[in-house]
């Protein structure tokens, strides 16, 4: 029982989960990272146009499902680390090393951590897609496709469906890419994004879908659901 006179707030949290979904595919040449535009807090839509896919470096992307101030928290932090990478380096931070990057900064704060679900995808050293899974604490792995945010439980199984090989009985598998063209791979995408907007109640509004290539990167957008 609090003492006389003292206020007991027992109800109140540091972390706030703003819903939303982001989705990753990587192909043999190409790498797919989509969000769609909603920020809500319970049955309260905040906006519906923001961005949850940033651009880290000419190679990388990185998109966060969660709680947005500690994502956007996140990201600010790991701008300053690319630059300095960059300056010390003298060139850009590639993929990879971004990735690991991420994995440590996690991983530092695992006792207080952001909440924020994130994914990494870009174009490794050999032009190859790749992505990037995590937890809130920085344990992550290399996959060829990913999912995170309150549509993570509807898209999944669909991915599983579509992009997961027969896994040989020797692991790892043969290539960290699915076998999809980029077009196959953005309608595959747009499907998803369509049906979970269809069921879950913080995925919609818009999709964004960054396409990476060896031409660059391209922005294509698909509305959702507004309700």
């Amino acid at each position: 029982m609090a003492p006389e006179g003292a206020r007991q707030h027992a109800n109140w949290s540091p972390y706030d989960n703003n819903g939303g979904t982001v989705l990753a595919v990587a192909g043999e040449n190409y790498v797919i990272c989509a969000s769609d535009t909603r920020m809500s807090t319970g049955y309260s839509i905040l906006t519906r146009n923001y961005e949850k896919v940033d651009q880290m470096s000419p190679k990388t992307l990185m998109a966060s499902a969660g709680f947005m101030a500690d994502a956007q928290t996140l990201k600010k932090t790991l701008k300053a680390r690319c630059k300095q990478y960059e300056f010390q380096n003298k060139k850009p931070i590639g993929c990879v090393s971004f990735a690991q990057m991420l994995s440590n900064t996690l991983y530092y704060r695992r006792f207080f951590p952001y909440y924020a679900f994130n994914i990494v995808a870009g174009l490794d050293a050999e032009g190859k897609g790749a992505v990037f899974t995590y937890d809130a604490v920085g344990s992550y792995e290399r996959t060829n496709y990913s999912c995170q945010g309150s549509g993570q439980a509807l898209i999944m199984p669909v991915l599983d469906n579509q992009l997961k090989t027969v896994s040989p009985l020797v692991l790892p598998a043969v290539s960290s890419a699915t076998p999809l063209s980029e077009a196959a791979a953005i309608e595959l995408i747009k499907d998803c994004f369509a049906t979970a907007a269809e069921r879950d109640i913080y995925t919609g509004d818009r999709v964004e879908l960054w396409i990476m290539n060896a031409d660059g990167v391209r922005k294509e957008e698909m509305p959702l659901r507004l309700d």
